[in-house]
């Protein structure tokens, strides 16, 4: 099935080739996990104005900034942070389906099901449980820049660790709804 292709009941296939219905939740997650994804997007348009200005100032000017270069990788990890979850939503993400789209949609379901139980949520999970002790000892820290001139507040940087991965995780519920909804029925 390609990304164009529909279900009997006008349902949209993925490029994963699964039509999955939508809940109440997954439709309330996903707004959010929009919402977030436009951040990002804005992100990136930011990320390119200092980068230009970095490079103008470098070598227009022979003026470098330590702020400058760290700010252009500190946009890049927020933007990357948010956007994960916006991109598992509309399946955008890289997936490795050479065996499931060979099997008939029920056992890709059960894949799906398999997949996004165990192994992203746990995956998830995992991650958000190691970085809050790491974001909690930035924030007691008041963790800054060890180089001069670079910038302070290091623990909001490491709070997307946990934004970004906790909706990941909130993605990978929408998608279990959806999953659930379609191999057991109900809404």
């Amino acid at each position: 099935m390609t990304s164009s292709a529909h279900s009997a009941d006008g349902r949209q296939a993925g490029p994963s080739g699964i039509a999955l219905p939508t809940t109440a939740f997954s439709r309330g997650v996903d707004r959010v996990i929009a919402w977030f994804g436009e951040i990002a997007s804005a992100l990136w348009t930011v990320l390119v104005a200092v980068i230009v200005v970095q490079v103008v100032a470098r070598y227009a000017f022979n003026q470098g900034s330590i702020m400058m270069e760290e700010l252009q990788w500190h946009l890049y990890s927020i933007g990357f942070m948010l956007g994960l979850a916006f991109t598992d939503m509309r399946e955008r993400n890289v997936r490795i389906d050479v065996l499931a789209e060979r099997f008939q949609p029920r056992t890709r379901l059960w894949i799906e099901l398999f997949g996004t139980s165990f192994l992203l949520m746990t995956f998830t999970v995992f991650i958000v449980w190691f970085s809050v002790p790491f974001f909690l000892s930035s924030w007691e820290l008041n963790e800054t820049s060890a180089a001069p001139g670079g910038l302070p507040y290091r623990w909001f940087l490491k709070s997307f660790l946990i934004t970004g991965f906790a909706l990941l995780a909130l993605s990978g519920l929408s998608r279990l709804s959806r999953v659930w909804v379609a191999l057991f029925g109900g809404r």
